[in-house]
């Protein structure tokens, strides 16, 4: 492996047998507080890890398949951290996770990225893929000038696809009005789902609201997918 090019190519062909990607790079300034390795050193870049469209989808399946109990409690977490820990021994970083701590700020990583801002839904709303794509982890490293290339990672500004939508049909979407323009009413939307209209609606076919989106539905996720979303929601008692 030599030169910057080959460093990526290698690591997206590793993600890319996953069914992951990478969405976005964040190399830290002077002023910011970065992840540290295990012997104290500080990272000075991270690059964003996830899932876009359909691609993961059966790569997870497959391996939930053939592990023991489907991968127990949280087997979406359990599996990025049995494929991402690999990938970030081969390429020298180190793994981070939204649902490992020491817990790093990945909604703040990403709009510092990819320039993305939030949606209605309290979603963060990608330009290409819309709702379709979510974090399950990123890598950092300790150097990363030498690889950054042509500074392709850099992206520029781009618009937010919710200023761009007129009709805006997340906010008819949703059964009980939990999906305004000021807010996302959380405790409307979790009431909704604990009803039988819910449960037979939104839970089996997943976020009416999300689903009227307009932006990136080729990349929608599968049914079987948006199932287990839903169905792996922790819903406190109203």
């Amino acid at each position: 492996m030599s030169g910057p090019s080959a460093v990526l190519d290698r690591l997206d062909a590793l993600l890319a047998a996953q069914g992951l990607m990478r969405l976005g790079v964040v190399q830290f300034d002077a002023g910011d507080t970065t992840p540290a390795f295990g012997d104290g050193r500080r990272a000075a870049a991270v690059v964003l890890v996830g899932v876009t469209g359909q691609a993961m989808w059966p790569v997870f399946s497959a391996w939930r398949a053939a592990t023991v109990h489907g991968g127990g409690e949280n087997p979406l977490d359990r599996w990025s951290e049995t494929v991402l820990d690999p990938i970030a021994a081969e390429m020298g970083a180190l793994a981070l996770y939204p649902s490992r701590a020491p817990y790093q700020p990945f909604q703040s990583w990403a709009m510092r990225a990819e320039g993305l801002k939030g949606s209605p839904l309290g979603l963060l709303i990608h330009p290409v893929f819309g709702l379709w794509h979510s974090f399950r982890g990123a890598l950092a490293f300790v150097e990363w000038d030498d690889w950054s290339g042509d500074g392709a990672d850099v992206l520029p500004a781009i618009p937010h696809p919710c200023d761009d939508c007129a009709e805006k049909p997340c906010l008819s979407a949703c059964p009980v009005g939990a999906v305004s323009l000021d807010r996302f009413d959380v405790t409307g939307c979790r009431g909704h789902l604990a009803s039988g209209e819910g449960q037979a609606g939104c839970m089996r076919g997943g976020c009416l609201a999300r689903n009227a989106c307009p932006v990136g539905v080729a990349y929608r996720y599968p049914e079987a997918q948006v199932r287990f979303h839903m169905q792996a929601l922790k819903l406190p008692a109203l």
